[in-house]
């Protein structure tokens, strides 16, 4: 094969290669073996470029009329032209000539002809001629100078690494000349390194001459005898479907005779010569035969034979018509393999199902039909590459709804709306924006008819539908009008901070309405604190402690929408107490206070610098003035505050210095098990104080209140060792004293 396509040079360089090609063909292949050859001629638009002048498609045409004189007539080649007949098309191959003798003046004609239209399929144009000539039978050598990239095959170099592997003996020497792109570099090489060709570059006219020159004359060496090369073949199951690797019986021949016969093997791989074979396959399973002609050349093979798929028997057995989305059972039949199962799908679409239930389950299965009414099939889809073994035709019919809403529809209210339709898993009621599927709010079609659906809280137009849950189908759809409603609130102007006010409000009064209190401009969902509206109207609402401008809200429960407001504010509020500026430490004092004594205000003593939040001990206002207030356990300094409502808001504080106290014991320093001991002790007798004996860092297991006076008689423990006795304050259960014992 030749291949001459114009460059960008000047026109005496166009006939140099060409010249240069010529004299390889009638140096080397056609000299030595004549073998046919086929020239592949550029006709693409770009034929038109001119070089000095004057266009390349008129050099190329008179270039091959001259070499053509040149060459002897007995010499066998063909002609195939590209892009000469359409623009755009990347088919536009055509081989005018067949490789015969005597075709010279045809060929000058042909060429004579050609008026550049199309593209460049250089590619294929290779590969069309490689046809022409028989390369997987006979020996084919292509020469191809070129100074641009394919514009249509999207992998010359995989083309190339075909051709070599199909042929008997194909090679593609190639020059690439004055080539500035990579990617064309880089395609050239390969097409010469995959074929076992030379590729050379040359950017000059004497470069491109030499490069030829070295190419055209190659060292004379002996032909060596071929070596065996590596046959591999294989069979799989349908087109593109998955490797056969037993039950086959495999035979292979040649012109010679029978290399291999009735072989009870999964695949074939052997060493074979240069030649002509005859390879073929059977499966035992159902007797299914492929067999195919090949060649051999230098190069191992790979051959791939294709056995019809292999289709278990199985059957399929369910009714003739269903009810779009209705669930129907189907029995079957088959080889149940893991992963098998029984679908309904749309006989003209490539997935194998709609939908699906695995064999597993059952001979019995239930199957859900698709939610859109028309002509579908039951399948059994084997888990074998999805291999359809049994089918059976089902019409799938319409399925009915209707909605019918109430003529009132309030905002925000729950209305009762009718309904019949199939009542499939998970269909529902909705209401959605006007001619969408957006879905506002829902209830599910299992709660039964009417459904009770809460409208949107915005009046204007909407839908109310009944949904299918398979595929989200519509299959009811009533425009409706959602109207307005009167809302308001009413309290004072201004009222003490965390004081209850009285609210009046007018609205609907859905569950979980609420009348709240929030900053000014706050989120609809941030309010500071709220009533229920099924309280009633007027309703109690408690003010914030921190003082200023807030406004009371009518919130819907639903979405938290705000209704209606009316502003408020919320005045200061003070407090005092009296505390004594020392006492003992766990000793209960009384504070004298006045504040608003709101629920839940309480009087606390706590140490300096911590939140309000946190403190010691506590009393609740509501006891009235005064109360008492425990001390904590230890000596130090403190605070008492006021603090009011449940935000602990701290509204008065007194300092407070909580003094030391001690205590004494006196008892016998041994006594038996069990005893009875006598128990001396001073201390502050505060109550709940005890007298305890227990091991030393341990919980006591004995014990007396002080309240009982001093003597005290404790009993001593039930076991032997070493204890202590403790005066324990109630107080964090302070240890205020410890003596030892033992007990015998």
């Amino acid at each position: 094969m030749l291949l001459c396509k114009g460059t960008d040079d000047m026109t005496r360089l166009f006939l140099t290669v060409c010249t240069a090609l010529f004299v390889v063909l009638s140096s080397t292949s056609f000299a030595q073996e004549q073998s046919r050859a086929i020239l592949v001629l550029d006709g693409s638009g770009s034929m038109w470029g001119q070089i000095d002048g004057t266009a390349k498609i008129s050099i190329a045409q008179d270039v091959v009329g001259d070499l053509l004189q040149s060459l002897p007539e007995n010499q066998k080649l063909g002609l195939t032209v590209y892009g000469h007949r359409r623009k755009g098309d990347c088919s536009d191959i055509e081989t005018i000539i067949t490789p015969e003798a005597g075709q010279h003046g045809a060929i000058v004609e042909a060429v004579n002809s050609i008026k550049p239209k199309g593209k460049t399929p250089m590619t294929d144009a290779v590969i069309a001629a490689a046809e022409a000539l028989r390369y997987t039978e006979e020996t084919a050598t292509v020469i191809l100078v070129s100074d641009g990239i394919e514009t249509c095959n999207p992998d010359p170099c995989a083309a190339a690494r075909a051709l070599e592997e199909a042929g008997v003996d194909f090679t593609a020497h190639v020059v690439g000349f004055n080539i500035g792109d990579p990617e064309a570099i880089a395609q050239m090489r390969c097409m010469a390194e995959e074929t076992g060709g030379t590729f050379r570059t040359a950017d000059t006219a004497a470069e491109l001459s030499n490069a030829l020159a070295v190419i055209a004359t190659p060292v004379p060496a002996p032909e060596p005898e071929p070596n065996p090369v590596s046959l591999q073949a294989y069979a799989i199951d349908g087109r593109n479907g998955p490797r056969i690797t037993d039950g086959l019986i495999w035979n292979l021949t040649s012109l010679d005779g029978v290399i291999l016969e009735n072989q009870a093997v999964s695949d074939i791989r052997v060493e074979v010569e240069r030649g002509e074979y005859v390879i073929s396959v059977l499966r035992i399973a159902d007797e299914a035969f492929d067999e195919q002609r090949f060649g051999i050349g230098s190069v191992d093979k790979q051959i791939v034979l294709e056995l019809p798929e292999l289709r278990p028997p199985a059957t399929i057995e369910g009714p003739a018509t269903a009810i779009a989305g209705s669930t129907v059972q189907v029995r079957w039949s088959g080889p149940d393999q893991k992963g098998d199962l029984i679908s309904v799908a749309d006989p003209e679409a490539s997935s194998p199902w709609i939908n699906y239930a695995y064999t597993k389950n059952g001979p019995l299965l239930d199957l859900v039909m698709p939610s859109v009414e028309g002509e579908y099939e039951m399948r059994y889809v084997s888990s074998d590459h999805r291999k359809v073994l049994a089918t059976q035709k089902i019409s799938v019919t319409p399925v009915e709804a209707s909605v019918t809403p109430p003529e009132a529809l309030p905002a925000g209210a729950t209305v009762f709306v009718d309904w019949v339709g199939p009542d499939y898993q998970s269909d529902i009621i909705a209401v959605t924006a006007p001619g969408t599927d957006q879905l506002i709010n829902y209830v599910y079609t299992r709660h039964g008819s009417p459904a009770e659906l809460m409208l949107p809280t915005d009046p204007g137009n909407y839908d109310i539908v009944y949904r299918m849950s398979q595929k989200n189908r519509m299959l009811a759809r009533v425009p409706v009008t959602v109207s307005g409603l009167q809302y308001s609130v009413s309290g004072p102007a201004s009222a003490p901070a965390g004081s209850d006010v009285q609210v009046d409000w007018v609205g609907p009064d859905y569950r979980s309405d609420i009348i709240a209190v929030a900053e000014l401009g706050a989120d609809n969902r941030k309010y500071l604190t709220y009533t229920y509206t099924k309280e009633g109207s007027p309703l109690d609402l408690t003010l914030p402690l921190e003082t200023g401008q807030y406004e009371i809200r009518y919130i819907l429960g639903q979405d938290r929408v705000v209704q209606a407001t009316t502003e408020i504010e919320v005045t200061a509020i003070t407090a005092n107490l009296k505390a004594p500026q020392t006492a003992s430490a766990g000793s209960i004092i009384q504070i004298d206070w006045l504040g608003p004594d709101y629920r839940g205000d309480i009087i606390v003593v706590s140490k300096p610098g911590e939140p309000d939040r946190s403190y010691l001990n506590y009393s609740y206002t509501k006891g009235g003035t005064p109360l008492d207030l425990t001390l904590p356990a230890f000596p130090g300094n403190y605070v008492v505050k006021y603090l009011a409502g449940a935000a602990h808001k701290s509204l008065a504080t007194s300092n407070i210095t909580v003094t030391e106290v001690s205590a004494t014991l006196s008892a016998p320093a041994s006594t038996s098990v069990g005893d009875k001991i006598e128990v001396t002790w001073t201390g502050p007798d505060y109550r709940g104080d005890l007298i305890a004996i227990g091991e030393p860092g341990e919980n006591y297991t004995t014990y007396a209140y002080t309240k009982k006076g001093s003597p005290l008689t404790v009993a001593a423990p039930n076991k032997p060792g070493s204890y202590e006795i403790r005066y324990v304050m109630s107080a964090d259960r302070r240890i205020l004293a410890v003596t030892p014992l033992t007990v015998q």
